[in-house]
This record gives structure tokens, C-alpha cells and sequence, in this order.
């Protein structure tokens, strides 16, 4: 008889301590695929609302008076806009989500507003396929804070008078609690146009740069690294550094990270403890049967590939079942957790080879030592003893 009939002959006889080897292997499959999936999600929800926070570098004109910009919230100075494209062109500095604004408090119709051009996103060519984190203003079109339309009676599809230029309100935005419920927001050279600033910006504003994390061994603070840097490349700037917010992402990021790779570990652990057990029950429970087998000139290999052969084939029942179970549990509750990021939860078909892989090498390495024990048996003693 082949070693396969042997197997299914052994699951057949057993079929309780089959099962529960089964289970075992399904539930390690089940919770990493379930928690790698969501933990995916994890990952994704995190970053979109650190990234919510908003940018955390800003780059303003150096003779920029500071008390006067944080009363006002942007410089009165300006700087040349190409100053975007080069900080955009600049390797081995790691950010997204570049953004130039050129902002400036105007009377308009007998109230201060404040006018506000952006540039869309500007992006190194490995990041262009992230999603731009702030709207885009098309030309020869505005959007209103909340109050310059309330003020006025405005409404998404009017036409307004900018100093002598004629503009489509495409939106009237959501109350800030904030200045921006006071802007107009234009396309950025409509606005250089209207202000008699062509080429001019007043700010670069960054989202997360990597580059500028702590390093103990470096006496310079993050703010002095990023000066430094970006000195001769833009000369006319000052670099401003929220590091509240760096730090708060970074913190936010371990901790999940650190979450993450503790829960991993833990399932492995347990699981695999729960098949070693079995598997050495099982052992124990066949002594007499192993015995007899060692008689009739089994050899140690033949009884070793019996006990791993069944636990290979528990491990790949149990990983295809498992990443099936796992990815509906992870597609009925992750969309309720991470409600930001339910639409990118799906069927990572990527970790079903992987789990067929070591799902098997798993149960095997569980059950390799009650192996051992099976074949290091004398089949004399045992059959003495039943």
C-alpha cells in the first residue's frame, strides 16, 4: 500500500483528530489572511487621515517677517514659482503632495477676501499615480469659501467680476471655521494675472518629508537638516517645519506597525503550538499501531512521510479554506472599521500561493518533532507495553 492510502486510511480512522488539525490550520490562515487584509486597510486609513492632517514642510520668501505671516497666515513677499519645479526635480528627498499658492487679502466689492491662486499638485514621477489631496481649480473658474458666498448671495454656476475679469463659480465650499471660509481660490496664473505677479508664489507646502525623521547620531535638529538642503537650490526661501504633525505621523505609524507585527507572530505561535500538540497526541494514541508497522518492516522514513504527509496535506486543506474564510470576514467587518478606505478592501489574491506554501511547511514543522518521537520508537518495547 503507498504512502498516500496510508494518509487517507489514517484520516479516515481518525477522523476527530483530523479535524481538529484541520481547524487549527484553517483558524492561523483565517486570522492572517484577515488581519493582513485589514491590516492593509489599516495601513491605508492611517495614512489618509495623517495625511489630512495636511503638510507639514511649508517654503516661504526669506525676508518674510515672521510675526506679520503668522497674524496673516501668508507672507506679504513672494518668490519665483519655478521655485516648485525644482524642489519637485530634487533626488533623494522624499515628500508628495507639492502644492505653490500665491495669497493676498484685496477689497472686493467693499470687503477684504483674500485671494488665493494654487497650482495643482506637483509630484515626482514615481508618485504621480497618488490621488491630489486638494482640489484643483480649473482656469478662467473660482471657488468660494462659505462666507464671500454668503455675503453676496453666490451660488455654484454664477458668473462673477474679478477685478475686470469675468470667472464660473464651480463651488461654494463647506464652512472652515477658518480663514479659508474668506478666500477665493483661482487657478494660480489667473490670479498671478490679477494681482500683476506673473511667475510669483508666496508658498510651497509639503506633505511628510521622510528625509527630515531624527537621527540621533546627527546634532542637527530637522529643521536645520531641511535648511541646508534646500539652500541653494532656493535661495529666496525659509523652510518652516510643523514638526508637530511630522512627529504625530510618525508616532501614529509605529505604533501601528509595532500593532501589526506583535498580533502576527502571536497567531503563528498559538496555532502552531495547537498542531504540535496534536500532532503528539496523536503519536501517542498510535503506539501500538506504529509499533506493529516497525515489525512488519516499515522503515523510519515510510512512518516519518506518513505522520509529515498527513500534516502537508491538513496544511493545504486548511490554507485554501482559511484564505477563502479569512477574505470574506475581512470583506464583511473591515468595511465597517476603516470606513475612509472600504472601497480599496479586496480579494488579495497575492497571499493565496503564499498561504498554500506555508500553510504546509507550517503544519509540517509543528508536527516534526512527534515524528521524530514516532520513529525513534522500539517496536519491541511498545508492543511489550500494550
Amino acid at each position: 500500500m503507498n504512502t498516500f492510502s496510508l494518509i487517507l486510511k489514517e484520516i479516515g480512522f481518525r477522523k476527530l483528530n483530523f479535524i481538529l488539525g484541520l481547524l487549527a490550520v484553517t483558524t492561523a490562515v483565517v486570522l492572517l489572511v484577515a488581519f493582513d487584509t485589514t491590516g492593509r486597510a489599516y495601513r491605508r486609513e492611517t495614512r489618509r487621515i495623517m495625511r489630512n492632517m495636511g503638510q507639514n514642510l511649508r517654503i516661504i520668501p526669506r525676508q518674510t517677517s515672521m510675526d506679520k505671516f503668522w497674524s496673516a497666515g501668508f507672507s506679504e513677499h513672494t518668490m519665483p514659482e519655478q521655485y516648485v519645479h525644482r524642489f519637485a526635480s530634487l533626488r533623494g528627498y522624499s515628500y508628495t503632495h507639492l502644492t505653490a499658492t500665491l495669497q493676498k487679502s484685496v477689497s472686493w466689492r467693499d470687503k477684504t477676501v483674500i485671494l488665493t491662486g494654487i497650482l495643482p499638485e506637483v509630484l515626482p514621477a514615481d508618485k504621480r499615480h497618488q490621488k491630489p489631496m486638494t482640489f484643483f481649480v480649473e482656469p478662467g473658474t473660482v471657488y468660494l469659501g462659505s462666507e464671500v458666498a454668503g455675503m453676496f448671495n453666490i451660488k455654484a454656476g454664477d458668473m462673477i467680476d474679478l477685478f475686470g475679469k469675468m470667472f464660473k463659480v464651480i463651488k461654494c465650499l463647506s464652512p472652515s471655521g477658518s480663514s479659508d471660509d474668506i478666500r477665493i481660490y483661482g487657478d494660480l496664473h489667473d490670479i498671478q494675472n490679477i494681482l500683476n505677479l506673473k511667475g510669483r508664489i508666496n508658498e510651497i507646502k509639503a506633505l511628510e518629508c521622510l528625509c527630515l525623521i531624527e537621527d540621533k547620531n546627527d546634532p542637527r535638529s530637522m529643521l536645520e537638516i531641511a535648511q541646508q538642503q534646500l539652500a541653494e537650490i532656493l535661495p529666496e526661501g525659509k523652510v518652516l517645519l510643523l514638526k508637530g504633525i511630522a512627529e504625530i505621523r510618525q508616532k501614529q505609524r509605529a505604533a501601528m506597525e509595532g500593532y501589526l507585527a506583535f498580533v502576527m507572530p502571536m497567531i503563528i505561535i498559538v496555532c502552531g503550538a495547537w498542531i504540535a500538540v496534536l500532532a503528539h497526541n496523536n503519536v501517542n494514541q498510535r503506539r501500538s499501531e506504529i509499533g506493529i508497522m516497525r515489525s512488519l518492516g516499515y522503515g523510519s522514513g515510510r512512518i516519518a512521510l506518513l505522520i509529515l504527509g498527513k500534516a502537508v496535506l491538513t496544511g493545504l486543506l486548511g490554507a485554501a479554506a482559511g484564505f477563502f474564510i479569512g477574505t470574506a470576514v475581512a470583506l464583511d467587518i473591515g468595511p465597517e472599521i476603516f470606513k475612509v478606505t472600504a472601497k480599496a478592501i479586496k480579494f488579495e489574491y497575492s497571499l493565496l500561493p503564499v498561504m498554500l506554501i506555508a500553510a504546509p511547511v507550517f503544519a509540517a514543522v509543528a508536527g516534526f518533532i512527534p515524528a521524530m518521537i514516532a520513529v525513534a520508537q522500539d517496536p519491541a518495547s511498545t508492543l511489550k507495553e500494550e
